[in-house]
């Protein structure tokens, strides 16, 4: 028990608290904040105590009282010990209130110096607890907590139980965690819920994902860890935070990373948790499990296969006692936790893992399997297990599984004599081909870095530094020093020099920010390769070339997009996300052709996944969620970027370009403040790595999340830069972003009509120029704006009824739909409840939830405030102060924020804060409402 004086707990939890568990969080604290009670329950280690911990931390704040048990399996046994803890140190200041029977049959609980029993005394019991909760919530609100309810002694469970059931209205809460089994299927919760008040909210924690290890890992400490690393601690801790921590723990004391085919080093800790159920296992059973473990997908008929031949018996023994759970569906066999089969192999010494691995070598069925158990039996180098890992490796790869074939190249090379051909070199380096292929990019860097120092021949030098540069992804200035080593390795070899003067292609794009530069340095390496008969890299050069070019509105993108499409193709190459296929999706999303280019993503999409091709895989899904957006079909889209930042983040691939479009995405069809978060976190990462090119693009998200959230000053200062970041990258197609209508209608928001113009007009030249009859429709919507601040209420209708209607026709749905919603806004009639019917139904067509918010909003809010149609009267002026009216009157004139600044001595930010103050005040948003003020004192 705690009084809420007494309390010291800090007021916030540790970030590293809630990771992965915001929104349970968020539900759990507004659950309580309601006067609820929450039930946490998940296996053990899940961090059920500690999510117990910051709720209560939170939630004591407003308890007058806090009570508190924590029970132990060694104390279960003892009578009304939980009860004691709860209520011990507060009984004495009500106890005088109690009924003398309860008085009496309570303290003899609690002190243990009576014979009180629940068969003797259990309706007193009863009815005295529920009597002191009640005489301490007439003092104020409680919070009762209790962790590890399933060791709660069942005396002090069913009197708690009994008093949570009649709380009723009385200001009492209950937090409390108990364990739960790992399976979800399991409800032992439901007992624990039924000793709970009614209201009560059982949240399950469940295990964290791979990203959400990653930053608990951080939190802790444990920085710098490969992503392969990680990936190994999230599947051995099967996502318990408790496992990945002590996993974590160990790699940081012993620092030398596993060979391949090894498992991590398991401590003591979490043996223990494990290895006294294996204790009552017989020898035999435990050699069977260990050759369990030892296989990827163990099943009877493998175990058979591999010499146990009591296997049924012995694996059944082993689910009895919880270290199995035998597949319902299939025949495999799995073990109830993967840290239970990562401590049995760590606990076995090398000769019994050795044994274990070459039994499976002949049992197992496929290549692959059979190819890495032979290696992990052998010890020392062997041509023929090298040769056999080779074969594996390539299977593995044409399988789709480049990770695979990273992890069997690395066992080759182990195994290869070094006068072997291929040597041992060669194998790393295959191995740190396929790890890029599968996104693991660190162990990609790694093996490379390793192997230059040892190789000299120029070719493998330059193969290694190819992957150095490519494992640096969008932060390539971080290896910038690496590309005068690798041109003068390649010295004159065109084949070495095309590699090369390619990744210059992407350092002057990403480095100096140089589009033009970078599709010359890509033309280069287009012709070097093709001297030297090296088609994959003159398509990659190619693909290169033409997505510069479509960028930069060059007139040569067809016909080098045509050169990249030509026979013979690289299969591989084909399907990249730099190749020729990519850049004709490209040209396809940016020439508005949709259906063709979803179908081209689509399928692009398919291939990369079937080859394993992470990072591909990544571009290809926003590829497609840009599809969809494009289409307004705003949820699907907003799945999809989901998915890819979800891999990205697992990855670590291009995350920042994956949160600028997510951004996108929640701003269309999610939640505004998760756009604001995304695009924020895109453009630090950016500048963070000097990426300019997704700067400009990050900024572009977040201008439009300021659009969608309503900050039009913000909107202006994200945007500007972007116009600035385009300008000097060389960017002249406005298809590329698509910011250019979003920045114009911000500008008329806050008072800037003629800077809005000249954006339409300068970005309308070129989109004439280019034919992006889409974008031209979106400046007609824009300008439409314009002249309605201008007062031309009848062409701005006209402009944006016809502006609507081109974006339908060309399958732009939430474009189409903000068209209507700007129409509803500029209107000639009065508002009404179906003014906004066209816009809400064009918006629910798109799952646009965000804009649909705004709209229903405005048509709730009527005339006073929704989109500001209707002409306010005169006498609302009367409300402002004199500066506010002075800046309004020379809008209503028609002047600008600078021509306003100029004429009143003030700066043009102070004339923006000043307009922000009058809309607040007028219950207005834009100008174009002032300017329908003067237009009503004119008519009065």
């Amino acid at each position: 028990m705690t009084v809420r004086g007494d309390f010291k707990e800090p007021a916030r939890p540790r970030p590293d608290l809630v990771i992965g568990r915001e929104e349970l969080f968020a539900s759990a604290r507004e659950q309580l904040s309601d006067g609820g009670s929450v039930l946490v329950h998940g296996p053990a280690g899940i961090g059920k105590s500690t999510v117990l911990r910051a709720l209560a931390a939170e939630c004591a704040e407003s308890a007058r009282t806090v009570l508190r048990c924590s029970a132990t399996e060694s104390e279960s046994h003892l009578p009304f010990l939980a009860l004691t803890d709860l209520l011990g140190l507060v009984v004495d200041q009500v106890s005088d209130r109690l009924p003398a029977p309860q008085r009496t049959a309570l303290e003899s609980a609690l002190t243990g110096r009576g014979e009180s029993t629940l068969q003797r005394d259990g309706l007193a019991l009863r009815l005295a607890v529920l009597s002191v909760l009640r005489a301490l919530a007439a003092q104020g609100p409680v919070l009762i907590v209790a962790d590890d309810l399933q060791w709660l002694d069942p005396a002090s469970a069913e009197l708690l139980g009994f008093a949570a059931r009649r709380l009723g209205e009385m200001p009492v809460r209950m937090l409390s965690a108990v364990r739960t089994d790992t399976e979800p299927r399991d409800q032992q919760h439901d007992r624990h819920l039924r000793a709970s008040p009614p209201d009560t909210l059982a949240v399950r924690l469940n295990p964290l994902s791979r990203a959400q290890v990653a930053e608990l890992l951080g939190h802790r400490g444990y920085t710098g860890l490969p992503r392969t690393t990680v990936r190994d601690i999230h599947r051995t801790s099967g996502g318990n935070p408790l496992f990945a921590l002590e996993l974590g723990r160990a790699l940081a004391e012993n620092p030398a990373r596993p060979s391949p085919g090894e498992p991590l080093p398991v401590p003591t800790s979490l043996r223990a948790l494990v290895l006294s159920r294996l204790e009552m296992l017989s020898a035999e059973a435990r050699r069977t499990l260990l050759v369990a473990s030892a296989g990827a997908r163990p099943t009877l008929t493998l175990l058979h296969a591999a010499g146990r031949e009591n296997a049924e018996a012995e694996t059944a023994h082993a689910a009895s006692l919880g270290l199995l759970a035998t597949e319902r569906e299939t025949p495999g066999i799995r073990f109830a936790h993967p840290m239970i089969s990562a401590a049995l192999y760590a606990e076995a010494s090398a000769q019994e893992r050795r044994a274990a691995h070459a039994a499976l070598s002949t049992a197992a069925s496929d290549p692959i399997e059979r190819a890495r158990h032979l290696a992990l039996a052998t010890t020392g180098t062997d041509p023929q297990v090298a040769a056999r890992l080779g074969e594996a490796a390539a299977v593995a790869r044409d399988r789709g599984a480049p990770s695979v074939a990273a992890g069997l190249g690395l066992l080759a090379a182990r195994h290869t004599p070094p006068e072997t051909v291929p040597g041992p070199d060669e194998r790393r380096l295959q191995a740190a081909e396929d790890a890029l292929t599968a996104g693991e990019s660190d162990l990609a860097r790694d093996i490379a870095r390793d192997a230059l120092r040892r190789v000299t021949a120029p070719a493998d030098r330059v193969r290694a530094w190819m992957v150095v540069i490519d494992a640096a992804g969008q932060a390539m200035a971080e290896v910038d020093a690496v590309f005068p080593q690798a041109l003068a390795d390649a010295g004159e070899d065109p084949r070495l020099l095309a590699l090369v003067r390619y990744q210059l292609a992407w350092r002057a794009l990403l480095v100096e920010g140089e589009m033009a530069k970078g599709r010359e340095e890509a033309a280069i390496a287009a012709q070097l390769a093709a001297r030297a008969g090296d088609r994959p890299t003159e398509l990659l050069a190619l693909g290169f070339q033409a997505q510069m070019e479509t960028l930069m509105g060059h007139p040569g993108a067809p016909a080098t997009i045509q050169r990249a499409m030509r026979e013979p193709q690289d299969p591989r190459v084909a399907c990249d996300h730099n190749g020729a296929g990519a850049a004709r999706f490209r040209w396809l999303i940016m020439g508005d052709q949709l259906a063709e280019a979803r179908t081209t993503i689509t399928a692009l999409l398919r291939e990369v996944r079937r080859r394993g091709m992470v990072e591909s895989e990544v571009h290809f899904l926003r590829g497609l969620a840009e599809t969809e957006l494009r289409s307004g079909h705003c949820g699907r889209a907003l799945d999809l970027a989901r998915e890819s930042l979800r891999l990205a983040r697992d990855t670590g691939i291009g995350e920042a370009a994956t949160a600028m479009f997510t951004s996108l995405a929640e701003a269309a069809g999610g939640d505004v403040d998760r756009a604001l978060a995304l695009a924020r976190e895109a453009v630090d990462r950016a500048e963070e790595d000097g990426d300019l090119v997704y700067l400009s693009r990050a900024l572009g998200a977040l201008g439009h999340a300021q659009l969608v959230a309503g900050d039009s000053l913000a909107v202006v200062q994200s945007l500007r830069r972007v116009r600035e970041l385009e300008d000097r990258l060389g960017v002249t197609d406005p298809a590329r972003g698509r910011w250019h209508g979003d920045l114009a209608e911000a500008l008329v928001r806050i008072g800037e009509p003629v800077e809005a113009q000249d954006v339409i007009d300068a970005t309308r030249a070129q989109a004439l120029r280019l034919g992006r009859e889409s974008v031209l429709a979106v400046l007609d919507r824009a300008e439409a704006l314009v002249r309605a601040a201008r007062g031309e209420q009848g062409p701005a209708v006209r402009q944006l009824t016809a502006a609507q209607d081109r974006l339908g026709k060309l399958g732009y749905g939430l474009e189409e739909a903000r068209a209507a919603y700007a129409l509803a806004g500029l209107r000639t009639h009065r508002p009404g409840p179906t003014s906004y019917d066209e816009a809400t139904r064009l918006f629910r067509r798109c799952r646009a939830l965000p804009w649909l918010r705004q709209v229903e909003s405005a048509s709730a809010a009527g005339p006073a405030v929704a989109s500001a149609t209707t002409p306010l009267a005169p006498a609302a002026l009367d409300s402002l102060a004199a500066t506010e009216r002075q800046v309004a009157a020379l809008v209503m004139e028609g002047a600008t924020n600078r021509e306003i600044a100029a004429r009143l001595f003030i700066s043009v930010k102070t004339v923006e804060a000043t307009l922000t103050r009058v809309y607040r005040k007028l219950g207005i948003r834009s100008r174009v409402d002032i300017v329908r003020l003067a237009a009503g004192r004119r008519s009065g």
